[in-house]
C-alpha cells in the first residue's frame, strides 16, 4: 500500500511504525475470511482491510475521525485472527493500537461513551474497587431489563453468582518449590482475575511449586496495562505497564529470574509486547527484557516435563482464547498439556473465531458480543464435553454465562492431575 506521510509526520515514533505497517498491506482480503466482526455484520469496513483505509486516511491527513471511523475501529476486537491468516505479515495489532491512541487524543466522545470509559478504567484495573462493583452488580442484576442501555446491563449482567474471597495468595511473597528448585519464576497475579476467580492462581502456584519452581508474586506488580491500552489511553495504559516492568526488574536484580509466568493471556499478549511499547522510553532495556522472559503457563509448563498421567474420563473441550493462539501464536501447547495430562482433548468448529469477551468489548459492545457468544456456544456445547478449558478470564466468564457446562482455566486441570484438588466448579457442577 502506497502511503504519503510528510517528513514532519514521520518524525513521530508511531507514524513510523504505522507507515512500515500500511506499506506491507497488499489489499489481499485474506483477513476478511477470519474477521469476526466481518463475519457478523458483512460490512466492509468492518474487517481488517476495510479499517486499514480508515486509519490510513485519518492518520495521513492528521484528520480529525469522525463518527464513522470511530465505530468501525471501536468495534474491531483486537483478536488477531488477521495477524494470523494475513500472508504479508501485517503487523495491525500496531496499527490499531496507535489508531486508538490517536482517536483518543482528538476524538470527543458523546458524554455517556466518556463516562463508560472513565468508570472501567478506573474499576477493572483495580481488584477491591472491581470486588466493590461486583457487589453492587449483584444488587442491582434482578432489575437489569428496566435499564435502557445494552452496555449497562451487559455490565449488570457480568456479576458472577459467587464473588470468591481475597486470596492471600495474591500478596507480595514468595513460595518455595516442593522438591529440589529447577527454575526461579514471578507470577503475574493480574487485576480483574483477583477478583473474579482467584482459584487460577491458586493453581498456577501449586503446579509449579510441586514442579520445582520458587514462585514470586512480586511487590508493585499490577494490572497489566492492557484494559486502558485497548482503550487508547495511553498514558495511564504506560504508567501501569511501567510499574510492573520495575518490579519485576527489581525481583531480577534482586534474585535472578528464569520467567514471568503470565496465566491470563490477554495479559500476557501485552506484556509481550512491553519490548514495542517502551522501545523510546528511558525504560526500553528493562522493557525489553520483561518481554523476552514473559511466557504463557503452557509455555512454561511444556518447558518443566508436565509428568504423564493416566487416561482419565473426562471429555475437555479447549476453547483457544485469541490472545494465546493469534496474538502469542501458542496453539498446541495447552491441548498437548492436557493429552499428556491424561484428558480426552476435542476442540469446536472454527475455533479461530472470537468468543466476543476481549477485554471491555462484552461491556461496550455487548450485541456483536451475545452474538458472537452465542455462535462459540453453540460450537462448544455441539462436542458433548465434560468441562470446557481456556486460558483467559475474559473468555471463561464470557462462554459461562452462555452454558451450563463448567468451564476452568487449563492450568486448573493441570494442577489437579498432578495431585491438586478437583477444580471448585467441576465439584460445584456434581448432581
Amino acid at each position: 500500500m502506497q502511503t504519503t506521510f510528510t517528513e514532519k509526520q514521520m518524525q513521530d515514533p508511531g507514524i513510523q511504525r504505522a507507515n512500515e505497517i500500511l506499506r506491507s498491506c497488499v489489499h489481499c482480503g485474506f483477513c476478511t475470511a477470519t474477521c469476526p466482526t466481518y463475519q457478523v455484520l458483512g460490512d466492509e469496513l468492518d474487517s481488517p482491510r476495510g479499517r486499514i483505509y480508515l486509519i490510513k486516511d485519518m492518520l495521513e491527513n492528521e484528520r480529525v475521525p469522525d463518527e464513522k471511523t470511530v465505530t468501525h475501529v471501536d468495534r474491531c476486537l483486537s483478536c488477531l485472527a488477521c495477524m494470523t491468516t494475513c500472508p504479508s505479515g501485517v503487523h495491525y495489532m500496531h496499527l490499531v493500537d496507535e489508531a486508538r491512541a490517536y482517536i483518543e487524543r482528538t476524538y470527543e466522545r458523546p458524554f455517556s461513551d466518556r463516562a463508560l470509559r472513565w468508570v472501567l478504567a478506573r474499576i477493572l484495573p483495580y481488584p477491591m474497587r472491581f470486588r466493590i462493583a461486583l457487589l453492587g452488580a449483584k444488587i442491582g442484576k434482578p432489575f437489569r431489563r428496566m435499564i435502557p442501555d445494552a452496555r449497562l446491563r451487559a455490565m449488570l449482567e457480568m456479576a458472577p453468582k459467587r464473588i470468591p474471597p481475597v486470596s492471600r495468595n495474591d500478596d507480595p511473597q514468595s513460595f518455595a518449590p516442593e522438591g529440589p528448585q529447577k527454575m526461579r519464576v514471578a507470577l503475574m497475579t493480574g487485576c480483574a482475575q483477583k477478583a473474579l476467580n482467584t482459584d487460577i492462581n491458586d493453581a498456577t502456584i501449586r503446579v509449579l511449586r510441586r514442579l520445582g519452581c520458587e514462585v514470586v508474586v512480586a511487590k508493585g506488580a499490577g494490572c497489566c496495562g492492557a484494559l486502558t491500552h485497548h482503550m487508547g489511553k495511553e498514558s495511564e495504559s504506560h504508567a501501569t505497564a511501567a510499574r510492573n516492568i520495575r518490579a519485576w526488574t527489581a525481583e531480577i536484580e534482586a534474585g535472578g529470574l528464569d520467567a514471568i509466568v503470565v496465566n491470563t493471556s490477554g495479559c500476557g499478549t501485552t506484556v509481550k509486547d512491553y519490548g514495542h511499547m517502551f522501545r523510546n522510553d528511558a525504560l526500553a532495556k528493562d522493557a525489553a527484557t520483561v518481554s523476552s522472559l514473559a511466557m504463557d503457563i503452557s509455555e512454561l509448563l511444556s518447558k518443566l516435563e508436565l509428568p504423564k498421567g493416566s487416561k482419565k474420563d473426562l471429555k475437555v473441550a479447549y476453547h483457544a482464547a485469541c490472545s494465546l493462539k493469534h496474538g502469542q501464536k501458542i496453539k498446541s501447547a495447552p491441548k498437548d498439556l492436557l493429552k499428556r495430562a491424561g484428558f480426552n482433548v476435542v476442540e469446536p468448529a472454527d475455533s479461530h473465531l472470537c468468543c466476543g469477551s476481549a477485554g471491555t468489548y462484552n461491556l461496550m459492545q455487548p450485541e456483536i458480543s451475545q452474538q458472537l457468544k452465542k455462535r462459540k456456544v453453540q460450537t462448544l456445547e455441539a462436542k458433548s464435553p465434560d468441562v470446557i478449558a481456556a486460558g483467559n478470564i475474559g473468555c471463561m466468564m464470557q462462554i459461562g454465562s452462555g452454558t451450563g457446562v463448567p468451564v476452568v482455566h487449563t492450568v486448573e486441570l493441570l494442577d489437579w492431575a498432578t495431585g491438586g484438588p478437583k477444580p471448585p466448579a467441576l465439584r460445584s457442577a456434581q448432581p
